[in-house]
């Protein structure tokens, strides 16, 4: 009684906990099916019209379509650069190391107004501002941070004698890479990965200093459109959003298989 008293009393603080942290994804799910025609819980009635109507705004399926464009070709820059990033500054020793780690890292303390006013004054001074690349090495610049610090993270622990064991072998060093060091770091890499494509695919602040009336993504018409309607197609998104997500880390550990590492 004496240990069981503890347990269950943790037991329902994580219980509680977990309740806390899904009550949005809760509220939002069964609001999405309201007949309603503005936002209440509980839903009134079932109906699939407010996914219809999002199907049917092309402003706001053009601009989904462009955020996954968007966070696939930023995740794909992100994790090569930060993976080869992260190798040189767990690895290697040269002058400027230090500086080069706190800049790298920066995007992740500075407010994103800051980045967004500093993005729109370099962009204007080119014929990059109001397209796609503009946005592409905006959110590579945020998004690289959680690639280096995770695939880092990884490197910290890495047994090197494996990779010395493998040259000594007659392994030359892609070999050694390819069939020695990425398998380890992988977890890593994926990791950072998925965060990358997770934080471009959500980023507004930024973006909205980026964006213009023929180039938008989907939380900057998100952001416009809950200011001047309030009809359940934002929980509508909002559920479809959730659908994605939650399929891109089922197909990862299908195919990847994170509970191997």
């Amino acid at each position: 009684m004496r240990w069981r008293l503890p347990f269950t009393g943790m037991l329902i603080f994580q219980g509680l906990v977990y309740l806390y942290l899904l009550a949005p994804i809760l509220i939002v799910i069964p609001v999405s099916f309201s007949e309603a025609a503005y936002l209440v819980f509980p839903p009134r009635g079932f109906s699939l019209r407010w996914y219809a109507n999002f199907f049917s705004l092309r402003e706001l399926t053009d601009a989904l379509g462009l955020s996954a464009r968007l966070a696939v070709t930023v995740t794909v820059a992100s994790t090569t650069i930060g993976t080869m990033a992260s190798f040189a500054l767990v690895r290697y020793r040269f002058a400027g190391k230090d500086v080069l780690r706190t800049l790298f890292m920066s995007p992740m303390v500075l407010p994103g107004v800051v980045l967004g006013i500093g993005f729109l004054i370099f962009f204007s001074r080119t014929r990059l501002i109001y397209t796609f690349w503009s946005l592409f090495f905006a959110h590579l610049v945020v998004t690289l941070p959680y690639v280096i610090r995770t695939v880092s993270a990884t490197l910290q622990g890495f047994p090197r004698v494996l990779e010395e064991a493998a040259a000594s072998l007659g392994a030359s060093p892609i070999a050694v890479f390819r069939s020695v060091t990425l398998p380890l770091v992988k977890p890593g890499v994926m990791a950072g990965a998925i965060f990358a494509f997770i934080v471009s695919f959500d980023e507004l602040v930024i973006s909205i200093f980026l964006t213009g009336p023929r180039l938008s993504t989907l939380p900057v018409q998100i952001y416009n459109y809950i200011e001047f309607t309030s009809d359940p197609t934002i929980a509508a998104i909002s559920v479809i959003l959730i659908l994605l997500t939650t399929g891109a880390v089922a197909l990862l550990e299908r195919f990847v298989g994170f509970g191997r590492f």
